[in-house]
């Protein structure tokens, strides 16, 4: 196979259709992993960010990122891992927190800026996804995966994910 010259927009076009595995209504472009993407004449490079140091999927990602671009005939790819700043929930547009919601997981609130976020700290009531009830309570800090809680709806009686602020 003949390898595709491709630009920076063809790369990101083609990132933006690979969903996060573990929230597949975002794509990793929507979750703001993808950090820098430097085409040139050695290759694609693409900088990361994982949305917190011990994210099991993100070599998944990194695999479904690779094999996207290949099936496209773009086969050399680097990937480069870097960790600071650290990846925050804002990096995630107004779009795709909507479509979070209407996947049935609270969106995040904003991240509290210039400091670390104390885990113990007991943030506003969320929002249920299903009715829009601010009627809900923290069931668990962990959920599903490391990055979202389990919360409870007491208007509507549904359980749902919050995907947290960080």
């Amino acid at each position: 196979m003949t390898a595709v010259r491709a630009n920076r927009d063809d790369v990101m076009r083609i990132l933006g259709t690979v969903m996060d595995p573990e929230v597949p209504v975002l794509s990793v472009v929507e979750l703001g992993i993808v950090r820098h993407v430097a085409v040139s004449d050695a290759g694609v490079k693409i900088t990361i960010t994982p949305t917190y140091s011990g994210c099991p999927a993100m070599r998944t990602m990194e695999q479904d990122m690779r094999e996207a671009l290949v099936a496209e005939g773009i086969g050399d790819v680097t990937f480069e891992t870097v960790y600071a700043p650290a990846w925050t929930s804002d990096w995630i547009p107004a779009a795709a927190r909507e479509k979070l919601r209407r996947f049935g997981i609270a969106p995040p609130g904003p991240a509290e800026q210039g400091g670390l976020i104390a885990l113990a700290r007991r943030p506003a009531s969320v929002a249920c996804p299903y009715c829009g009830s601010t009627n809900t309570e923290r069931r668990s800090e962990f959920g599903s995966t490391a990055c979202k809680a389990i919360h409870f709806c007491n208007a509507c009686r549904q359980p749902f994910d919050e995907f947290k602020a960080f």
